[in-house]
């Protein structure tokens, strides 16, 4: 890798406890930033509409429409964006239900309820294979296990609060 300020190859150094890539002549520093996901959780009653990916990781099997928020993008509007892009739906009164983070993985997930959608289901066949609703108390073969936990954990409160 190459310094971004002056074009030198970067070395590694430790700085703040950490193994960082530095460029020996600027010393501008490469920090190894997190990557933001957006992910909408779009339900009626018991049922989730999920997406079957077309790629790796995960490929063939079903996740929320999700994807990366852009450097200086609201994450509201990265949800939309994703959503329709993926779905062809939009979206709106989304609410933030859960972050996601695990040690070693570089993505910090934004998990929001979506109730409100309008339009027609269009997949986007570049990303998405299928796009369905299922019951979730019964999931089809999800492609990240953090998606099952979420899902709980959103389902364990409705249930809750139908009480």
């Amino acid at each position: 890798m190459y310094c971004l300020q002056c074009g030198h190859e970067l070395t590694k150094r430790n700085l703040e406890d950490r193994i960082r890539r530095v460029c020996p002549s600027c010393g501008w520093v490469l920090w190894d930033d997190p990557k933001v996901v957006v992910a909408a959780l779009i339900h009626s009653n018991f049922n989730i509409l999920l997406c079957k990916r077309t790629y790796d990781p995960g490929k063939g099997k079903w996740s929320f429409p999700a994807g990366y928020v852009d450097r200086g993008e609201k994450l509201e509007d990265a949800l939309e964006r994703e959503v329709y892009e993926e779905t062809g739906l939009r979206i709106s009164n989304p609410k933030l239900i859960e972050l996601w983070s695990e040690k070693g993985n570089p993505v910090i997930l934004a998990v929001y309820e979506v109730q409100n959608v309008q339009g027609k289901i269009l997949p986007n066949q570049d990303e998405i294979a299928a796009i369905e609703w299922f019951d979730a108390r019964a999931l089809p073969d999800m492609a990240f296990e953090h998606d099952k936990l979420i899902i709980n954990n959103w389902l364990t409160k409705l249930v809750k609060g139908h009480e």
